[in-house]
């Protein structure tokens, strides 16, 4: 491996979870593969579970960590090439990708949708830009479209829980007071239809209509506008808002009744309950369900560790 920008750059899903598991019994094994190397993360958004998490996997693993809130901390990046840069911007991308790629041996990314913009949020420009002139591994810590290293610990999460060989998990939109990025449901989404198709789980994704995420990342999943029908027998719930990809960056619906609590997840197999964090408490989850025993939400959080390190173990085994 030594790119890891969303499941296809996994070749065998359920062996990773099960290294990932392994990393986790043993966290400190491979301290002498990062000896010397170092880590830089570089934040164009805010962030608290992927930085620290990242971090820790990274001192896990022996590396050295730089970070940087390139939003705040760098020169203004200019990213369209052919242009006389007499404007705001200060420094260049071609640049400043390439002089990370000097002092670092392994690159991690966060870069959020500007939701204004489907084509060019889509196209993941800065991303690729930063990939193109690294030169050096990467590691998504967020893009405009996937979150991968939330997935894969959303995966080993639900391995780790799991009452059955082959859980029945649901993805379910919630409402929220402002538009946010497809990014947490497609990636989810993309890493579940591989993971059904691997044979280690059924998928269902509910939302209203006029929520429906892009085909490419929704390909062998049950979709359906009745959330009862997609809670019934549901082993986990992953609830998530999104805002609409067709109406792009627009709230659509007020999501009335789509909230779900205790009361509504007794239509379900007994199941547990998830979201990628932060959570807006009685509107995206009920609070009773966040402070009972169905949450994963802690749980999940803390495998976004483990996530981080697997894929940091296997960039530096590639390098």
């Amino acid at each position: 491996m030594n790119l890891f920008t969303s499941v296809n750059d996994v070749s065998d899903v359920s062996q990773l979870v099960k290294e990932a598991l392994d990393i986790k019994a043993n966290p400190y094994d491979s301290q002498s593969l990062g000896k010397n190397k170092t880590l830089g993360l570089i934040f164009l958004n805010p962030s608290l579970r992927t930085r620290l998490s990242t971090q820790k996997a990274a001192l896990n693993l022996g590396m050295n960590v730089m970070v940087m809130n390139m939003d705040k901390e760098g020169w203004a990046l200019e990213t369209r090439d052919g242009v006389i840069m007499n404007g705001t911007t200060v420094e260049h991308i071609r640049e400043a990708a390439a002089v990370i790629g000097e002092y670092c041996d392994i690159l991690g990314i966060r870069s959020f949708p500007g939701l204004k913009d489907r084509e060019e949020d889509y196209s993941e420009d800065i991303f690729n830009k930063f990939i193109k002139y690294s030169g050096i591994p990467v590691v998504s810590l967020e893009s405009a479209t996937r979150h991968p290293l939330q997935s894969f610990a959303d995966l080993i999460t639900i391995e780790e829980h799991k009452k059955t060989s082959r859980p029945k998990v649901v993805l379910s939109w919630a409402p929220h007071i402002k538009p946010l990025p497809q990014a947490v449901p497609n990636s989810f989404s993309e890493w579940m239809c591989r993971a059904q198709k691997e044979g280690l789980l059924d998928f269902v994704i509910t939302h209203p209509e006029g929520y429906e995420l892009a085909e490419e990342f929704t390909n062998g999943a049950e979709i359906t506008h009745d959330q009862d029908a997609a809670l019934k027998d549901a082993d986990f719930v992953y609830v998530k808002n999104w805002s609409s990809y067709q109406d792009y960056g627009k709230i659509i619906s007020d999501g009335d009744g789509w909230m779900l609590d205790l009361e509504r997840l007794k239509m379900t197999n007994s199941a547990k309950v998830m979201h990628c964090l932060p959570v807006r408490r009685d509107l995206e989850l009920s609070s009773e369900i966040l402070d009972s025993e169905e949450s994963l939400v802690i749980q999940e959080a803390g495998n976004r560790l483990w996530a981080a390190q697997t894929v940091l173990k296997n960039l530096l085994s590639s390098l």
